[in-house]
C-alpha cells in the first residue's frame, strides 16, 4: 500500500476521533454552562447545546475533509510522520480556536444576562423619601 494512502487513513482516523472527543466534551460540559446562561431553562439549554455541537461538527469535519489532500507523495516513514504532524497540528489548532470561539460567545451572552439581572432591583420601589430641610448640597 502506498504510504500516502496510509497517511490519509491515519489522518482521517485521528482527526475524526479528536473531533468527536472534543465535541462530546463540549456538549457534556457546555450544557451546564448554557443552563446558567439561559436562567435554568433546561429545554432551551439542551436545544442550543445540540445546535452548537452540530455546527461544531459540520465546521470541523468540513475542514478535515478540505485539508485531506497531500501535495507531495509520502515516500518513507519520516515523511509520513512529518505530513501527519503538520496536518494533525493544524486540525488541533482549528479545534482549539473553535472551542475558544464558542466559549467567548457564550461568555458574552452570560455577561449580558448577568447585567440584565443586576439592573432589576431586588424589591420594587414602595415610595419616595424626602430630604431633611437644610440638608444637601
Amino acid at each position: 500500500m502506498d504510504l500516502t494512502v496510509v497517511a490519509y487513513i491515519t489522518y482521517l482516523l485521528i482527526s475524526v476521533a479528536l473531533t468527536l472527543w472534543v465535541g462530546r466534551t463540549l456538549s457534556r460540559n457546555g450544557r451546564i454552562f448554557l443552563s446558567d446562561v439561559l436562567h435554568g431553562d433546561e429545554k432551551l439549554a439542551d436545544a442550543v447545546n445540540h445546535l452548537l455541537v452540530v455546527g461544531f461538527y459540520l465546521v470541523n469535519f468540513g475542514f478535515v475533509a478540505l485539508y485531506l489532500s497531500q501535495d507531495e507523495a509520502v515516500l518513507d516513514a519520516r515523511a509520513l510522520f512529518e505530513a501527519l504532524s503538520v496536518k494533525l497540528g493544524v486540525v488541533l489548532l482549528v479545534l482549539g480556536f473553535m472551542h475558544l470561539g464558542n466559549v467567548y460567545v457564550l461568555n458574552k451572552i452570560r455577561r449580558r444576562g448577568v447585567m440584565e439581572r443586576e439592573q432589576v432591583p431586588p424589591v420594587a420601589p414602595q415610595g419616595w423619601t424626602t430630604t431633611a430641610p437644610g440638608a444637601g448640597a
